[in-house]
Parts: C-alpha cells; structure tokens; sequence
C-alpha cells in the first residue's frame, strides 16, 4: 500500500473505508493472520457487509473490528477522521492545536481536542505500563543527552576570515537562523551515571 506524503493525500486516501480497514488490519496485523482479541483464536471469518470480523468460538464480543484495542475504540467518530489526525499530529514537526486539526479535518474544536489528547496518550512511552523497565544504562538506569553548537563568534575572528565565512553562508542558504550556526561544530553529548 502506498502511503501518503502530504495531508491532502492522507485525507483523499483514507477518505475510502476499505483503505482505512486495510491500514489497520495490516499495522495490527502485521503478519497477516487476524486474531481474535477476546480469546485469540486466529480462524476468524470476515464480515464484508460489516467490516468486522467474527471468532468461530462461543464467546462474548465474538464480532470485532479493527478499532478494537485502540485508542479509537469507543469512539463514533470513523477511522477516516482519526487516520489523517494521527498522519498529521506525527507529521507536525512543531506541534498541532486543536483548532488546527478542527480547521482541517472539519470536526469541532471539542473533537479535535480529544482526539489530540488521545493520540498523545497513545504516543507516550509505556502508556499502558506493559513494561517497566528503562531504556539506557547498565541496570535499565537513565542516560542524560544534551546538545550544543560549538564555534566562534564572527565579531571575534579576523576581518578576512569572518567575511569569507559570510560570503559563504549567503552562497549556500540566505535563512538567517541558518547563517548564525553555519561555522559551527554540533556537539551531543550522552552521559550515564551509573556506569563510569
């Protein structure tokens, strides 16, 4: 399946309910063999007239449907709201409000409210607290990071080198906030505690 690059593309791809149930059959599924949730039997039958699912067994809530252990699960709203809200909440380098999200994918302020708040949730580490360990360190400790640049000022080096640097900057990029770090070193830094 093809995946979408911009948001015009995501709304035009999962306005479609088939391509909505495709993409969340396959990222729950990815192996293909579709599950049952409640006892996790793997010889489910499909309910095309539904788009749900059905376990073979004798249980209760023997339908199911994709949005069934998700963070979309007791919501009316349909997977072709929630898929482009997800593609542009991750997608958003800076962030996204809620109006954003309300203007573009024309739900309410209030909707778009709970469904950025639900899709944070779900992009939280270890929402659910399945497991406890740590990421980093010897024991599963912390790992501190940082990072810096690192460079002279112009106004302190040499008029001639300072000027060649200028003219290269402008040469390669005229964003001022680029020319400010273009002679400087990035520097990161990791440091862990607990094993020096």
């Amino acid at each position: 399946m093809k995946t979408p690059k911009t948001l015009q593309q995501a709304i035009i791809h999962f306005s479609d309910a088939d391509n909505c149930l495709e993409f969340m059959a396959m990222q729950r599924w990815s192996d293909g063999i579709v599950t049952c949730p409640t006892c996790g039997r793997k010889d489910v039958s499909f309910l095309a007239n539904q788009k749900k699912w059905q376990c073979k067994s004798a249980h209760a809530k023997r339908q199911f449907s994709a949005k069934v252990g998700t963070i979309f699960e007791d919501s009316p709203l349909g997977l072709e709201k929630w898929l482009p809200c997800v593609w542009l909440i991750t997608n958003s380098k800076n962030g996204v409000s809620s109006c954003e999200i309300a203007r573009s994918l024309g739900v309410t302020q209030k909707t778009a409210w709970f469904m950025l708040h639900r899709i944070r949730f779900a992009m939280k580490e270890n929402p659910f607290n399945i497991y406890n360990g740590k990421l980093g360190g010897s024991g599963g400790g912390a790992v501190e990071v940082d990072e810096s640049f690192v460079g002279g000022k112009l106004a302190n080096m040499h008029k001639g080198r300072a000027k060649k640097i200028q003219e290269t900057r402008a040469a390669v990029d005229p964003d001022e906030y680029f020319q400010r770090y273009a002679n400087k070193t990035v520097v990161m830094g990791l440091f862990d505690r607990e094993s020096r």
